[in-house]
């Protein structure tokens, strides 16, 4: 029985002989020599078959192999600085597994809706790969950042039996005789955990039945919502910029050879750093009027809108004290000026977006139920909402950031559709 080393572990092994298992990405020839390009999902690296240095069965098995055949590979690994990893196999041995026929997705340029088609032979691409490998670093670096600060990880659930927002936006679906939907936040669960456990977070899939086609949307999205006890809106704000800053630093020490694969320009992504500047939503007003926008006081911002603002900056910006008619129910009236709300928008530089929507929370009784009573909820579905607030009320805040979004932002990605294995869309659901 062989024992395999991943292409990612190459550089362990460096004057030793390998076996690897793997895939063929592309072959060339020139007369006696063949260059492989393997790859096994850790790395890619070139294997160079030497006509003259192997044995007759590896030199047509290496002329028989096609795009994606798979196969296993002995040779030694030789430092190559030309190379992107910085290694080279020179190939002794090919132990064909299997010889793939009319691989779909070739050396040239393909169509979205083609390339969507068959996301399972896409991700295969290099690009594509690079961008599940950030993706990863994201994640990873997101349970780092609140593990090192003491949150305790909370699951809400998926099925939930009605929503505060309404259930327009809503999958429904049976939950045995009660109607049920899927979740669009885990926010009002993680208000009660963070009673129990004080500063807490969720990370999980959420829904919204959007018929949403721009390039920031998807049907189905990963969300991370942090909620904090005793926390006012300035700390909440402070969290989230050492939050970004944190993720974003932790790709680009772990994840260089990524961003260059996926094409993304380092320096833009070096400057952020926190602080980040902040802004309220009046002199955001005043700087989309000077812009030429035609946008009135008390109008909730726009794709465009949103990208102009950020394009004054070269980090994340916030955007504070909303008007209280355009936000969630649940967010906390300035004390100081009630029409305004204690939350903040944090927009990502380059034209990608809100990633961040977070407030500190009505911690009133009286107001909360004031304000269920305005929208015209359902306090016999959420009445255990509204007891949160009769037994040990505090001060608490949070915010919720979207996981697509951020990858699409480090990634430098022109739709969030590559942001995510298998993206679910409006007219999406294959495979």
């Amino acid at each position: 029985m062989r024992t395999l080393t991943t292409i990612g572990q190459l550089d362990q092994h460096a004057g030793q002989t390998v076996w690897i298992g793997c895939w063929l990405g592309g072959k060339r020839s020139s007369g006696k020599i063949q260059f492989l390009q393997l790859r096994d999902g850790t790395g890619f690296v070139q294997g160079v078959v030497v006509k003259s240095e192997v044995p007759e069965a590896a030199w047509t098995a290496a002329q028989q192999l096609t795009q994606e055949s798979s196969l296993y590979v002995k040779g030694e690994v030789r430092a190559e600085p030309r190379s992107p990893s910085g290694y080279e196999l020179t190939v002794q041995e090919i132990e064909i597994i299997q010889i793939t026929q009319d691989y779909p997705i070739t050396p040239k340029e393909h169509g979205v809706d083609f390339l969507m088609d068959r996301r399972h032979l896409w991700l295969r691409s290099a690009k594509q790969r690079a961008i599940m490998v950030i993706r990863a670093q994201i994640i990873r670096s997101i349970q780092q950042f609140f593990d090192e600060r003491s949150f305790t990880l909370v699951d809400p659930p998926v099925l939930t039996p009605s929503s505060c927002e309404g259930t327009t936006n809503l999958f429904h679906t049976k939950y045995f005789d009660e109607d049920a939907y899927l979740t669009q936040s885990g926010q009002l669960y993680m208000e009660a955990a963070a009673m129990a456990l004080g500063k807490v977070y969720s990370f999980g899939p959420t829904f919204r039945a959007e018929k949403s086609k721009t390039r920031r949307h998807l049907i189905e999205f990963w969300m991370i919502e942090p909620e904090m006890a005793f926390v006012d809106h300035e700390e909440n704000l402070r969290v989230q910029e050492q939050f970004i800053s944190y993720v974003v630093q932790s790709v680009l020490a772990n994840c260089r050879r990524e961003l260059e694969t996926v094409g993304r320009d380092v320096s833009k992504l070096e400057a952020i750093q926190a602080p980040f500047p902040r802004i309220t939503y009046d002199e955001a007003i005043k700087l989309l009027h000077d812009g030429g926008f035609d946008i009135p006081w008390g109008e909730d911002f726009g794709a465009p809108h949103e990208t102009a603002i950020a394009a004054a900056f070269d980090k994340p910006v916030f955007i504070t004290h909303y008007p209280t008619s355009i936000k969630a129910f649940y967010m906390k009236p300035d004390p100081n000026r009630p029409e305004v709300v204690l939350c903040a928008d944090m927009i990502a530089p380059e034209g990608y977006g809100e990633i961040i929507g977070g407030s500190q929370r009505i911690d009133d009784p009286q107001l909360l139920a004031e304000r269920f009573a305005e929208h015209e909820l359902s306090t016999e579905a959420y009445q255990w909402y509204l007891d949160l607030r009769q037994y040990g009320s505090v001060p608490h805040s949070g915010f919720g950031l979207g996981l697509e979004r951020t990858v699409a932002w480090i990634c430098g990605l022109e739709h969030v559709r590559e942001t995510i294995a298998f993206p679910r869309t409006l007219y999406r659901l294959y495979p």
